[in-house]
């Protein structure tokens, strides 16, 4: 099982919340259409879109807006869904009804604050696998999970799972990354998770990256990412190194809080969020604008 154009950017999308802090759906709709118009794919309910404090029926919401406006657009942009959680039950519940409204793919993160050992994540992922037939992306973040999705139990779960198609790498450890590749099948896909880390896992062969920078500056991330598959590390590398200090500055606080401030200030979004995370310090706000200021965004 493959999906052919799973590369490039793929937007770890925010969710816009009206005043009352429920979704914004004509915001989202819009939002939706700044992605696509730019050349992006879609995550919706992935960490950046507050997946932790929405409830599944709000995850319903969110999945059929994104899939309602792929549809509508003559770009055919992939949508990929969010659907991981602490509990197995609840995961494949998810993962059903992603299914059922007609998604691409499913992400899936490794379980959290259960901390499972490798033989439990083999487990779980195979449960959630055999109960779906769409392809499946792991979802390695042990900074958010406090527990490290194994190269031996990714291949594992790649060569017994067909449809344990690839693997969104946040690890920040190239070395566990270079592992994964040697150890996977050729078709396994390896997303880059980490905007700064992506010149990096694509030079050892990922495709693209699940991206919270592209929230904001799409256009530049498609360049980049098309940069990189043409084979231009010369240029990539330039675009690397000038977009490096927002890679940067967009987790100076948890994420999604410094991307949905910046992109208030950039007039996508009201920059809203539910507690318990909050809008960046005001001195980190001032970084963020300097940053923005200095790449002439603002």
């Amino acid at each position: 099982m493959k999906i052919e154009n799973l590369n490039n950017v793929i937007t770890a999308m925010i969710t816009p919340f009206t005043n009352e802090l429920t979704i914004d759906e004509k915001k989202y709709r819009e939002f939706i259409k700044f992605q696509i118009n730019n050349g992006c794919h879609l995550l919706t309910m992935g960490t950046t879109g507050e997946s932790a404090t929405l409830s599944h029926q709000e995850h319903h919401i969110a999945i059929d807006i994104a899939i309602d406006e792929a549809k509508k657009s003559n770009k055919n942009p992939l949508v990929i869904a969010g659907a991981g959680s602490n509990s197995t039950k609840e995961a494949i519940s998810l993962s059903q009804y992603a299914e059922n409204a007609g998604v691409d793919a499913i992400l899936h993160v490794v379980p959290y604050y259960n901390k499972p050992e490798q033989h439990s994540l083999i487990e779980h992922f195979s449960a959630i696998a055999d109960s779906v037939s769409i392809p499946i992306i792991l979802y390695n973040v042990p900074s958010r999970t406090v527990r490290n999705l194994d190269p031996e139990t990714i291949s594992t779960l790649a060569y017994r799972k067909e449809n344990i198609i690839g693997i969104k790498c946040a690890s920040g450890n190239l070395d566990q990354i270079t592992r994964i590749i040697k150890s996977t099948p050729d078709d396994f896909t390896i997303l880059s998770g980490d905007d700064a880390m992506t010149y990096h896992i694509m030079a050892l062969g990922g495709k693209g990256v699940i991206s919270v920078a592209s929230n904001i500056i799409p256009m530049k991330m498609v360049e980049f990412t098309s940069t990189m598959l043409r084979g231009d590390w010369i240029n990539a590398r330039k675009i690397q190194l000038k977009l490096y200090d927002l890679f940067k500055i967009l987790f100076i606080e948890t994420s999604p809080g410094p991307v949905k401030y910046a992109a208030g200030l950039l007039n996508i979004i009201e920059p809203r969020l539910r507690l318990p995370l909050t809008l960046p310090l005001e001195e980190n706000q001032k970084k963020i604008k300097d940053v923005l200021n200095k790449l002439e965004l603002l």
